[in-house]
């Protein structure tokens, strides 16, 4: 089994795509109760949404289940959200806080550091290996990281989450163009609402990465799930839905390589801070 997938291209943009997979070992499925054995807490079809979109955009997919590891989480286990509920590397509960383990079979600490060794350590050097090859190339590189999840999720969020939530961490991820280009494309957007750093403001990935000083930028695209799939098991691909969405997240992508390769992102410093 391939646990990683790299689709290499040309453009300064790269696409992480850390919870799109549904892999998970025999083993560690068996010691899954029925509420963990369903993976609703996957990012369904979240490359079938994105392909395409970008020609030349580089894509690292881990196809490993969260329930295994998050691969967008702290390898350290630091909350990205201290005093607000959430989900750990190896969680324990769902997003609705439910528990997803058998009795007694919840990972232990060596068995969680041989998972961060097995699963989360690769997937993050792919990445970092294609953010420091693009960024070889071109002076620069931007990470987009990929999510999406349920519009109501009462133990994450009140209320109905807007369809685009823009993280950069208060704006510390990438420069300002980066930000205003992409909330601009998405408030823009008809039928479609949108927060910028309002619950999900980045998780690791997009913190750890984006560092506009050194040149690698990072925003986390968070969708709702509504915006194009069915949001109850078995989580069916909407394409009537989807082909209203893809096209502003092919402009969002394609703003972002054009302000890449126009060097309007080679200033020093960082106008956000």
């Amino acid at each position: 089994m391939n646990i990683i997938s790299v689709d290499r291209g040309d453009s300064p943009v790269v696409l992480g795509q850390p919870h799109g997979g549904i892999y998970v070992p025999d083993d560690i499925f068996a010691r899954l109760n029925s509420t963990g054995q369903g993976l609703d807490d996957t990012d369904w079809h979240i490359n079938r949404l994105y392909d395409g979109l970008l020609s030349g955009a580089t894509v690292v997919q881990f196809h490993v289940h969260r329930y295994v590891i998050d691969a967008n989480r702290d390898p350290a286990g630091v909350s990205l959200y201290p005093g607000q509920n959430t989900t750990t590397l190896c969680p324990t509960t769902d997003f609705n806080g439910q528990e997803i383990w058998r009795e007694g079979q919840e990972p232990s600490e060596d068995e969680i550091l041989a998972r961060r060794e097995l699963y989360h350590a690769p997937y993050h050097s792919a990445l970092r290996e294609e953010l420091e090859r693009v960024k070889a190339r071109y002076g620069l590189a931007i990470l987009y990281d990929c999510h999406s999840i349920r519009s109501e999720i009462s133990f994450l969020f009140e209320g109905l989450l807007p369809v685009f939530s823009i993280g950069t961490n208060t704006g510390e991820t990438c420069f300002a163009a980066i930000e205003e280009s992409v909330n601009e494309i998405c408030c823009a957007a008809d039928g479609f609402d949108t927060v910028l750093n309002g619950r999900f403001k980045g998780g690791w990935s997009t913190r750890h990465y984006g560092q506009p000083e050194t040149g690698v930028h990072a925003i986390q695209m968070e969708l709702a799930q509504r915006a194009y799939m069915e949001e109850a098991a078995p989580w069916e691909y909407r394409p009537d839905l989807a082909e209203q969405l893809r096209p502003r997240l092919g402009q969002i992508l394609k703003t972002l390589n054009t302000l890449a390769l126009s060097g309007a992102l080679h200033s020093q410093g960082n106008p956000n801070v």
